[in-house]
């Protein structure tokens, strides 16, 4: 017998896993094995000092950063509001007044 639940779709029990996903070999529906907020928790981004980053929130930038493709650095004291927080190796995604759309390391960062 397998522990495996049965189909959401049309309630067969002949479900099978694939990596991450499950899915129906009589209706062809496949869903995610993982609980839909276990990712959501499982990460927490902090600034530089340790405070918990949300999205939404106001930080300014720590020290002097490079930018890649300008023609100067973006400054220490760059104030970046309504920051939204993704899971990759930038984990700040945002929008600055002078240099548009970019990302962001959340260790160059303090919340405000």
């Amino acid at each position: 017998m397998s522990d495996l639940p049965n189909c959401p779709k049309c309630n067969s029990e002949y479900t099978y896993e694939v990596g991450a996903l499950l899915i129906c070999p009589e209706c062809a529906y496949e869903w995610s094995n993982a609980p839909a907020n276990a990712a959501e928790k499982s990460r927490v981004w902090k600034d530089a000092n340790g405070n918990i980053l949300q999205n939404g929130d106001t930080v300014t930038v720590i020290k002097d950063l490079k930018v890649k493709g300008a023609s100067s650095a973006l400054k220490g004291g760059t104030k970046v509001k309504n920051i939204r927080l993704i899971d990759d190796d930038h984990d700040i995604d945002c929008k600055i007044d002078g240099f548009g759309a970019m990302q962001l390391k959340s260790e160059f960062v303090k919340k405000v």
